[in-house]
């Protein structure tokens, strides 16, 4: 069994000062030859994993060639959004298949939600402490 990896909460992006802390979590996504390093905040409240428009720009795909079509809710309104399945490798881990909801737009920040970042790993939450743990999930 591969044991886990911790993580500090880290503070939130145009956040409101060192309360204001978030399980940032560090990954890289491959698609070809390009990868991109992100932070994206591991959200157990979000159904999809979801990449803003400028990320997924960066891959060289082009967003309206892809067929999978869904729409993003929450706060953000009605949303359009593609499926990009790319390469994703979260510390020394080996890499795994992560389905994104492509957004349209740059209003959401990269989340790794339920489908499919929580299929993938398991994590613990331990925010009195500041920190977070993943690993690899288990069959």
């Amino acid at each position: 069994m591969t044991q886990p990896i911790g993580f500090n909460y880290l503070p939130r992006p145009g956040g409101s000062g060192p309360n204001d802390l978030a399980p940032l979590l560090p990954v890289r996504l491959t698609l070809g030859r390009v990868s991109v390093d992100v932070v994206g905040l591991v959200d157990t409240g979000s159904s999809f994993s979801v990449l803003p428009l400028d990320i997924g720009d960066q891959f060289g795909v082009p967003w309206t060639g892809l067929p999978q079509h869904l729409t993003l809710g929450g706060a953000g309104g009605s949303v359009p959004a593609r499926v990009l399945t790319v390469e994703g490798v979260v510390g020394t881990f080996a890499p795994v298949q992560l389905k994104f909801a492509w957004a349209s737009t740059n209003a959401y920040p990269v989340l790794l939600g339920q489908a499919n970042f929580l299929f993938e790993f398991d994590v613990c939450f331990f925010r009195r402490r500041g920190e977070f743990h993943i690993q690899p999930a288990t069959p």
